[in-house]
């Protein structure tokens, strides 16, 4: 990865765009990069929009903010709308595709946009509680900042001691990552 990557995520507060963007901030630093994780909360913490602002680099960043960002992740219908000043012609613009109601505030000017059944996904296939980690994975493989390798050790360091708790939680998260890896992929 040779260029800055900006990333901009955002939902509802308590979907867990701050953790993903701190567990990807913290896999970036393991690899050696530079990483610039900035957190925005609503009003509430819970119930308003969330949105984490991340930048990874090879040199040390300049400032925290950024006009536009390479990738952007709306995981509700407020963050669609919230998050479209972000959106260029270089953008892929990531939704959940369960989100009713959103089609009219899809940035139409994004280089890309990937629509991806995380939240179905989670509910139907694996558990809400993960749903996070499968967005985790959707912005790895869409943007390859870091390695899921990577990203694993660092999901392993952030939930480990949850892990040790339940062992089935990691292999529950483990999956996510994959499944949300997956999702990218057939979506391009």
């Amino acid at each position: 990865m040779a260029k800055l990557i900006k990333i901009a995520l955002a939902g509802e507060g308590g979907q867990g765009v701050q953790s993903v963007a701190q567990i990807i901030a913290e896999a970036a630093n393991e690899e050696g990069r530079e990483a610039l994780y900035i957190p925005n909360f609503g009003v509430e913490q819970r119930g308003g929009v969330s949105v984490a602002f991340l930048q990874i680099g090879e040199e040390q960043i300049g400032s925290p903010k950024f006009q536009t960002a390479d990738i952007v992740v709306a995981l509700s219908d407020r963050a669609v709308r919230r998050t479209k000043q972000y959106v260029d012609s270089n953008t892929t613009f990531v939704y959940d595709s369960s989100i009713e109601g959103v089609e009219n505030d899809i940035p139409q000017n994004a280089g890309r946009i990937l629509a991806i059944p995380a939240i179905e996904i989670s509910r139907t296939e694996l558990h809400p509680r993960v749903f996070n980690i499968i967005i985790m994975g959707a912005v790895i493989k869409a943007t390859q900042v870091v390695s899921e390798d990577q990203a694993r050790a660092a999901i392993e360091k952030k939930l480990g001691y949850k892990f040790e708790q339940n062992p089935k939680l990691r292999e529950l998260n483990f999956k996510a990552i994959t499944r949300g890896m997956e999702l990218v992929e057939k979506a391009q």
